[in-house]
């Protein structure tokens, strides 16, 4: 009988590209959690959230940033909608599974579901970075109007996507695995535009 060893791969090969005034990077080893709040369970979840990671649950379209909790604080929370949220850190193969994490953190007040493998995920940084999403993404990206510490669900070139400004010139975009090279061939061709 054979024995396989499945060795997890980066859905784009580990992306890297440097341009003038833009990088995009995939983000290999971003680990992603949704997490839900129970029917009435608000308070618990509430307090379950303080006590583990000391910070409040974000708003619909607000992120919060954990400074304490597994990870060494390095925990985004990300208010997507009404009572639901993702929570993203960095994973290493040393540590337990995501959910695992997570779970572990918010026992039954919430109910959590790993999603780490459903998304790809780019970091597309730089001063040129706004000039090449605003001809993609249908939002208004403008700093004034959306800050650092903002997350959105909109679409580009037909792509559900999740865009979060981490940065005055960085953000962190997720759409569906799925359909990975599509999302990365609108970025780049995006980025060309601008500074061919």
């Amino acid at each position: 009988m054979s024995n396989f060893n499945f060795v997890p791969q980066p859905v784009l090969g580990d992306f890297k590209h440097e341009s003038k005034g833009v990088s995009i990077v995939e983000q290999t080893k971003l680990a992603i959690v949704s997490v839900a709040c129970p029917n009435d369970g608000d308070e618990a979840l509430v307090a379950s959230v303080q006590n583990a990671f000391a910070c409040s649950l974000p708003d619909v379209s607000s992120v919060e940033v954990s400074n304490s909790g597994p990870y060494n604080g390095n925990v985004r929370w990300l208010g997507l909608q009404p009572q639901q949220w993702f929570v993203l850190f960095e994973q290493s193969a040393e540590q337990s599974a995501p959910l695992t994490v997570i779970k572990d953190q918010l026992g039954d007040t919430a109910y959590c579901t790993d999603q780490s493998d459903s998304w790809v995920s780019l970091e597309v940084s730089g001063p040129l970075a706004i000039n090449a999403l605003e001809r993609i993404c249908p939002i208004d990206l403008h700093l004034a109007v959306f800050p650092v510490g903002t997350v959105a669900r909109t679409s580009m070139e037909h792509l559900s996507v999740i865009i979060t400004r981490t940065g005055e010139d960085q953000f962190l975009m997720m759409s569906a695995a799925s359909s990975a090279d599509s999302f990365l061939h609108a970025i780049t061709q995006s980025v060309r535009n601008i500074t061919a």
